[in-house]
């Protein structure tokens, strides 16, 4: 398994009512994490005839952040079979390693031409387990 990580703070964009972070921002940072590691190991040839798309999120909130935290994000495919490719991500507070957020999500993979789920490639299973 392959680990693509990103560290950055939180900032008041990020937060809600009650002063931590909202629990949409989780689910963008999520799907951000997912692309940018895609984009990160695959070439253009590759993105320009497949697509993903998600098929069923699972996420568990643990802790919240707060205003000004460092957010590591660690995040790898843990399973493909078939079309469907099953990522995880973990979200912590950087100084401490404490679980703030653990998604679970289910990816379908998509020919980019025709719109029609495609069995993941042996080439694209490679780049990431």
């Amino acid at each position: 398994m392959r680990v693509y990580s990103e560290v950055f703070e939180v900032e008041l964009d990020d937060l809600d009512d009650l002063n931590h972070v909202n629990n949409v921002r989780y689910v963008e940072w999520v799907q951000a994490v997912s692309k940018k590691h895609w984009e990160k190991v695959t070439t253009k040839d590759i993105r320009k005839d497949l697509i993903w798309v998600v098929r069923n999120h699972n996420i568990s909130y643990h802790k919240s952040a707060l205003l000004g935290d460092a957010i590591l994000i660690n995040t790898y495919i843990e399973t493909n079979q078939g079309p469907i490719s099953t990522r995880i991500v973990e979200i912590m507070k950087k100084d401490t390693n404490e679980l703030l957020v653990k998604s679970i999500t289910e990816w379908c993979l998509l020919d980019a031409g025709t719109f029609r789920p495609k069995r993941v490639p042996e080439v694209v299973k490679s780049l990431f387990i």
